[in-house]
């Protein structure tokens, strides 16, 4: 029987807007706040950094991507590194990753909604909902149109967050910058971890790569302009957000609002709603894509349950994935509209995870790059950076362990009963 393939319809550009698009989410909209409130205005320090580290990071998962052009991504190459028990663990990996942080990217954008219009935990996690399943949608009828709209999405958030440092720039002040370390230096180093999940989406494109037009050429393209494009635009919203004070416990998780508020007023706050909900759906609408093919990838290698390597008939989607990511984020949404947990506490979960899958991948790519070349050297920088980031994550660094366990154990029984 012919097997059935996922449908290549992707170019570079489209490519290099869903890169920026994945990786454009809600971090942006609370991160630079939070991460001013733990570390003042040395947070910046921290957004400079993680800016540099995404850029070999990037380059090394597209040279990755290039070699190994397998929907997988960076499952597919730890187990071509490592082995196929490494593999499945790093597959058990993410699933602690979007099934958990989308539903939070789309929380984070229904409270900017929430805000405006003085909605209830209810009506937000509503706006949540409604999110979610639209792009659950779009990616079963196939991602030409998905890509599509990622791309108008992205010029829509870029004017946004371009809109945001302008207005705000004028209201800047030099005093706002002293004392630069108020509270020492390992408060950055914390800021930094919680930075990396707005640095989380590039390896979504890398489970796209069956998808894309020119594989090789392309996946590689997009991965290069994405990180310098999103990093000035990261560090840019940081020194705004610190020069301007709009950080504290009296901002919430909405600091982009009173960014833009600064320079148009009571109308800007509604309206910067309304576009932070569009930067929300771009984030959320590209790791249903990335993910999806990472688990229909998963289940055509055995790992996962094989109905998961089903794809549509007619637009060749995997749609028994998609149907599993709406079953999980219907409980986590029940789980928030009853308990309304905090947010900011939650994103720290799956971040610490892609830290550990990013670790991962860096130290697959210094087993299949060829040595001492610059995509090595690429990975090996990249590697370490995410060691040292790793220890300042707290007890969140304590999960990738247990998760991976869990994924060691059930791959041991799954290979005991087989021999049975």
């Amino acid at each position: 029987m012919e097997e059935v393939k996922l449908k290549r319809s992707i170019s570079w550009k489209q490519g290099t807007a869903m890169a920026i698009g994945s990786v454009l989410g809600s971090g942006i909209l609370i991160l630079p706040a939070v991460t001013a409130q733990v570390a003042g205005p040395a947070s910046i320090i921290a957004w400079i950094v993680m800016s540099i580290l995404a850029i070999p990071l990037a380059l090394t998962l597209g040279r990755l991507a290039a070699t190994i052009p397998n929907a997988g991504g960076i499952i597919a190459y730890a187990r071509e590194a490592f082995g196929p028990m490494v593999g499945s663990i790093t597959g058990w990996l993410f699933l602690g990753t979007i099934p958990v942080g989308v539903p939070i990217i789309a929380l984070v954008g229904a409270h900017y909604i929430g805000t405006g219009y003085h909605l209830s935990n209810l009506e937000m996690t509503a706006i949540a909902a409604t999110m979610l399943g639209t792009s659950l949608i779009l990616n079963a009828r196939g991602i030409e149109i998905s890509s599509w709209v990622q791309v108008s999405i992205v010029f829509i958030i870029a004017g946004l967050l371009l809109f945001a440092v302008i207005t705000a720039s004028p209201y800047v002040e030099s005093q706002s910058f002293h004392p630069f370390v108020p509270r020492g230096w390992f408060p950055v180093g914390m800021a930094a971890v919680s930075i990396f999940w707005c640095f989380v989406g590039w390896e979504i494109v890398v489970h796209l790569v069956e998808e894309f037009q020119n594989p090789v050429k392309d996946v590689f393209l997009s991965l290069c302009l994405a990180p310098v494009v999103v990093g000035i635009i990261y560090v840019a919203l940081a020194i705004v957000t610190v020069g301007t004070l709009a950080y504290g416990s009296d901002v919430g998780i909405t600091p982009l609002i009173i960014l833009v508020s600064k320079g148009f007023g009571p109308l800007a706050t509604y309206i910067t709603a309304f576009l932070a909900l569009l930067i929300t759906f771009g984030g959320i609408h590209m790791n249903i894509a990335g993910f999806s093919r990472m688990v229909y990838a998963q289940a055509r290698e055995g790992d996962f349950p094989e109905i998961f390597a089903t794809l549509h008939p007619i637009y060749k989607t995997p749609v028994m994935a998609l149907s599993g990511l709406a079953v999980v984020f219907t409980v986590i949404l029940t789980f928030n509209g009853l308990f309304n947990p905090n947010l900011g506490t939650m994103i720290q979960w799956p971040s610490i995870i892609f830290l550990v899958l990013y670790m991962i991948s860096m130290a697959s790519a210094l087993k299949l790059l060829r040595r001492w070349d610059y995509g090595w050297w690429m990975a090996l920088v990249s590697l370490i950076f995410c060691i040292i980031l790793y220890p300042f994550s707290g007890w969140a660094c304590l999960y990738p362990p247990a998760l991976a366990a869990v994924g060691w154990l059930v791959s041991i029984g799954m290979e005991f009963h087989s021999k049975i």
